[in-house]
């Protein structure tokens, strides 16, 4: 297993070492913080860069030894870089908003999955010619809305078993529900998470796009050199 290349510099170069406002810091998050800059706080990169190695690292193990993922990025600046990541490396996501339960009970999710893939079928089929052009565009409307939120996790045969988070403050149910579970949470965090919660924490600016398209990437890189391996 090679070890990643991290380059410090493309993650200036993409903004990560800005964090938010400091009065709206995580006084917990002091650690990786190198200082503040214009009222904003600046992450210090130099001790982000091994963090990120560690969970690559991780990922890359968990992955030789079949473990499944689940990435979660629901943002509108970077929720289609999740679904094309995450189809290129061949792991489950959520770029949606996290419905509930979607871990913690995980059996009423396959039922949703499995009344799309019915619905979808029976689409296909010509099942639904008998109904009215109506009904037939309710059932259509249907498909697409579950298609939305569990499109992403229909390949899910059960909860996976690493949750890979970006932005673990907005997505704290999701962090809840893997704690609850004892799934171990890789996770973007910024200035203003609680990096407790997080087994592998990622310090470092979550809104911006390039720089966690870089992150991204380097998941998709990892995953997929380590599938079957």
């Amino acid at each position: 297993m090679s070890k990643t290349n991290i380059s410090l510099d493309e993650l200036i170069g993409s903004g990560a070492h800005f964090g938010h406002q400091t009065k709206r810091w995580n006084p917990k998050m002091g650690e990786y913080l190198y200082g503040q800059e214009d009222g904003v706080h600046i992450f210090d990169l130099i001790k982000t860069k091994p963090l990120i190695e560690e969970a690559l690292d991780f990922l890359a193990k968990s992955t030789k030894e079949g473990k499944k993922v689940l990435i979660l990025g629901t943002k509108k600046q970077i929720k289609d870089k999740v679904a094309e990541v995450a189809q290129k490396a061949g792991v489950s996501y959520v770029n949606e908003r996290w419905l509930g339960g979607t871990i913690s009970n995980f059996d009423q999710i396959k039922r949703s999955i499995s009344k799309m893939e019915e619905m979808k079928e029976n689409m296909s089929t010509g099942f639904y010619n008998k109904y009215t052009k109506k009904e037939k565009l309710l059932i259509d409307r249907e498909i697409v809305r579950l298609e939305k939120f569990f499109g992403g996790v229909k390949t899910l045969t059960g909860i996976p078993d690493i949750l890979f988070v970006i932005d673990t403050k907005r997505e704290s149910a999701a962090v809840r529900e893997a704690n609850g579970k004892k799934i171990p949470v890789i996770g973007i965090v910024d200035s203003n998470a609680d990096p407790d919660m997080i087994d592998y924490p990622i310090p470092m600016n979550d809104d911006a796009s390039k720089a966690l398209e870089y992150i991204l990437d380097l998941v998709a890189k990892v995953v997929t050199e380590n599938k079957n391996g």
